[in-house]
């Protein structure tokens, strides 16, 4: 049985980022929507043996990709629809602790923002709307 969820977790990714990019870009943007509403972790996991593990989100986390125009334009259809969301930007890669992401996160005007992933969570027709034109990742 497959479970139907109202609202939708993804992470979209410049289609032209390095595998480790991806890897690393995804890693960083899951835990941005984890940290932003802890309801959407499920409970902690244990095995046969009583070894307990963490917890995960109690959704799945769809991943998608597109252009940097189509980053830059769900990133504008996101905050047009009150969406809360986080970025990582091109700059990040460089930078080496977490007041640094900030900082290049904040030197930059939100329309000039140099994109390589975003992620939201949200309703799913409002998501939908964002990612439209984004393909699932492969």
């Amino acid at each position: 049985m497959t479970a139907r969820f109202d609202t939708k977790i993804a992470v979209l990714l410049r289609e032209d980022l390095e595998s480790w990019q991806r890897l690393n870009v995804t890693a960083f943007l899951s835990s941005a929507i984890a940290g932003a509403d802890p309801a959407l972790i499920g409970e902690p996991y244990a095995d046969a043996d009583g070894t307990e593990y963490l917890a995960m989100f109690r959704q799945p986390v769809l991943v998608f990709a597109g252009d940097a125009g189509l980053l830059t334009t769900a990133h504008g259809r996101a905050l047009s629809r009150g969406l809360r969301l986080a970025v990582f930007t091109e700059e990040l890669f460089s930078t080496g602790n977490d007041a640094d992401n900030r900082a290049a996160v904040r030197a930059v005007p939100a329309e000039k923002l140099n994109l390589v992933g975003l992620a939201l969570h949200g309703p799913k027709n409002a998501v939908d709307k964002v990612l439209k034109g984004a393909s699932l990742h492969r």
